[in-house]
């Protein structure tokens, strides 16, 4: 049986793509306040703000294409099962040939009700109001805001449960969910962390690589190769 890796991945792995991390350095989202774009009770207030903010993230996406770090996790799929676990809403992941993802913040490409959870459709182009579900609903973006459920969260952690060899790309493993899924990596699992600026040091079955996602996921495959 093929060995099972699982890779969690954060905005590093789409930064070198050209996708712009949301927050800026004071902590603002494109200049808002993020409980102003991403939350229900921003978008009870101003629902024109948060489709806007998130027409305008859906345009830049339609203009990017996948990095080599995305196309080396795909291939990887040839010897190995693989989940990518990953917290970016966009689809640079499943456009590289990745087969078997779980978004935990949702899709940028996908809208659903208001008022229905399961009524998701895929969707590409600005999100207006007056677009509405089957049902007369206001649609909304298919994304997980601040004070709401995290869905996939349950599935992630049953998932992790399976591993033989994690990833860490681009996410800090400090910071949750992503903190929270490495408690249910079995002990002893082989783990590949990469990031610029990492937060933790190598030990004992943890491997830190100090790189950029397109270098770092490369120097992790080889590794892994030799295990």
């Amino acid at each position: 049986m093929k060995k099972h890796i699982i890779v969690l991945t954060g905005a590093g792995i789409s930064a070198e793509s050209g996708i712009k991390t949301f927050r800026d350095a004071d902590g603002l989202w494109e200049g808002h306040d993020v409980m102003q774009v991403a939350s229900p009770q921003g978008f009870a207030a101003n629902p024109e703000l948060v489709l806007d903010f998130y027409n305008q993230r859906r345009r830049q996406l339609l203009t990017v294409e996948p990095n080599s770090a995305h196309y080396a996790l795909a291939e990887l799929e040839r010897n190995f099962r693989m989940t990518i676990i990953t917290q970016n809403i966009d689809d640079l992941h499943e456009r590289a040939g990745s087969s078997n993802i779980v978004h935990l913040h949702g899709e940028l490409f996908k809208v659903r009700s208001t008022v229905d959870k399961t009524d998701i459709q895929e969707w590409k182009t600005d999100l207006i109001l007056g677009d509405v579900c089957s049902k007369g609903h206001q649609l909304r973006p298919h994304i997980v805001w601040f004070g709401e459920d995290v869905p996939m969260i349950e599935k992630a952690l049953t998932i992790c449960k399976t591993s033989d060899i994690l990833i860490v790309i681009g996410t800090s493993m400090q910071v949750y969910p992503a903190a929270g899924l490495i408690h249910y990596i079995p002990k002893n699992t082989p783990t590949f962390f990469i990031d610029p600026k990492p937060n933790i040091n190598s030990k004992k079955n943890l491997m830190v690589i100090p790189k950029k996602a397109t270098i770092g996921v490369k120097q992790a495959i080889e590794a892994i190769r030799n295990l």
